[in-house]
């Protein structure tokens, strides 16, 4: 259901059809909106596509209601004999759950119809006419009755039933029971908004586009009552198939006049429930949702999502770093300290998650995905500790001791420092897009950082052997955050190692090896070989 609910998303009118589906098969959209919900919050569904399918959810409801409207009282009783005997005779699972489906079935038929029944005894109260007298003279009293008694009751079918058997009896007119039709389904609107009162702003704005669509077309509704119910005598005679077909109608013409505008009232949504600030937990996954490992593509997009956002963190810290030694920031370095612990944490998890992704068969493109997103977040764990352990204690001690770089080596340590944070924007690019050319300049750019940091070293002990107190008072400072960032490129450098290994792109060793009885040596190297200025040559 989640792989068809995705694919179906990405068109409205897919999305549309299968809300109708959806709504049909669980009879009640009440539950395709908590599922929809749920996708939404869990950014699977974007809201406007997520609103398509909740209107064609409400016209998949009131096709229950056309079923219910006819007598099949008779088959609640078949239902649960059926339900019962499947679920005690059923040697496997599969037979037992449709006999589960059987009796929920059953149960709700019957329910329906003591609902039904247990009203006749009010169509001959006194209280009852006296009320109907009323809310026949204000219409807009009777919708807000009919939806504070469906909120109730958390069943639009039901509320829609019993309006039919009032009907039936006389005692409810056709144009009151249009009415109290209108407020059920805005009341229908308002059963998922008050479920997801505590979900977060994503997943509420699905339910509050969907009451707003309710409400607005009631509103437009409720003038034309008295034009519209003669036309709905002349397509059935019979009360109840009047509000039925009412029902139904009412909801395709939300569809019809709404569909084209689930874009527009997605970003109202989005302006009346605006996302709530981050968490304070960041170390917390978000996307990496549990009910998706039986998917492998699905569950592989969720932690490259969250492995995306492990990289936004890490790169956060390595900002920050260079700010801590320019400022000497105790408090951002503590900071810093603590994003620590939440890429642990999220490593930890997207780790986790992935095994349990692993335990099922994965195809050649999602196990060479598999490899790649461990690799990755791996890489970005050991860039946070190198961070944390090496570069944050160098600056402490920088700060404790009231320490300061040269002019010269300053500039040099930022300009290695604004090259790795380069080096790790080119590195996402490259596991985003596992584009081969950019993993090609990945591995230029690491040799370029290497030169440059082998010259900084050389020209520090030149500043040395002249004596500056700076580079002296520095010295073991500034080589070993030069050793630190060199060794935060080639982390972020070994993405490229995977995919250009995928693309057959590597030798398979630096070594030279001597053949026997042959004085020629062979030589083969673990990196491409780049030419300066040069396409890229791969060796035999």
């Amino acid at each position: 259901l989640r792989n068809i609910l995705a694919r179906s998303t990405r068109h409205r009118l897919a999305g549309f059809a299968m809300g109708v589906v959806t709504a049909g098969a669980l009879q009640s959209a009440t539950a395709t909106a908590l599922l929809v919900m749920s996708f939404a919050g869990k950014g699977l569904i974007a809201a406007a596509p997520a609103l398509a399918i909740m209107l064609g959810a409400d016209l998949g409801s009131t096709l229950v209601v056309q079923v219910l409207s006819f007598d099949i009282s008779w088959l609640s009783e078949v239902a649960l004999i059926v339900g019962v005997l499947a679920f005690m005779a059923g040697g496997s699972a599969l037979w037992r759950h449709l006999g589960r489906v059987a009796i929920g079935l059953g149960l709700m038929l019957m329910a329906l119809d003591l609902i039904v029944g247990a009203s006749a005894p009010f169509r001959d109260s006194p209280v009852l006419s006296s009320v109907v007298e009323a809310l026949a003279s204000d219409p807009i009293l009777a919708v807000l009755l009919a939806a504070l008694l469906t909120w109730l009751a958390h069943s639009s079918v039901a509320m829609v039933l019993l309006i039919m058997s009032l009907t039936v009896g006389g005692l409810v007119p056709v144009g009151l029971g249009v009415a109290l039709v209108l407020g059920a389904n805005a009341g229908a609107g308002l059963i998922p908004m008050m479920i997801s009162m505590s979900e977060s702003a994503p997943a509420r704005r699905v339910p509050l586009g969907n009451l707003l669509f309710r409400v607005l077309g009631a509103v437009l509704c409720l003038p034309f009552i008295g034009l519209i119910v003669p036309y709905l005598g002349q397509i059935e005679g019979d009360p109840a198939r009047q509000i039925a077909n009412f029902h139904t109608l009412f909801n395709l013409a939300l569809a019809v006049v709404f569909l084209p505008l689930v874009t527009v009232m997605a970003k109202v949504a989005e302006r009346l429930l605006p996302d709530a600030p981050l968490p304070e937990d960041e170390g917390r996954p978000k996307y990496l949702d549990a009910a998706s490992v039986g998917s492998s593509a699905v569950a592989l997009a969720c932690a490259t999502r969250e492995v995306l956002r492990m990289a936004d963190m890490v790169e956060t810290m390595l900002r920050g770093v260079i700010r801590v030694f320019a400022d000497n920031d105790s408090k951002l370095l503590e900071q810093i300290s603590r994003s620590d612990d939440d890429v642990d944490a999220l490593h930890e998890a997207i780790k986790l998650y992935l095994t349990e992704v692993s335990r099922r068969p994965l195809d050649g493109e999602d196990s060479e995905r598999f490899v790649e997103l461990i690799t990755f977040t791996t890489n970005l764990e050991h860039i946070g500790d190198i961070i944390d352990n090496n570069l944050l204690p160098i600056a402490q001690k920088k700060i404790k001791r009231k320490l300061e770089f040269s002019d010269e080596g300053w500039r040099e340590l930022s300009d290695m420092h604004a090259r790795a944070v380069d080096q790790l924007h080119l590195g996402v690019s490259v596991f985003v897009s596992r584009d081969v050319p950019m993993a090609r300049r990945l591995l230029v750019e690491k040799e370029r950082l290497r030169d440059l940091e082998r010259e900084a070293s050389e020209r520090h002990l030149e500043r040395l052997r002249d004596g500056q107190v700076e580079a002296i008072e520095t010295s073991a400072l500034h080589l070993d955050m030069l050793r630190d960032l060199k060794r935060i490129t080639s982390h972020i450098t070994s993405i490229a190692y995977t995919l250009l290994d995928a693309e057959g792109e590597l030798r398979r060793s630096r070594l030279k090896e001597h053949l026997e009885g042959d004085d020629d040596e062979a030589e083969a190297d673990t990196e491409i070989q780049v030419p300066a200025g040069g396409p890229v040559k791969r060796g035999s």
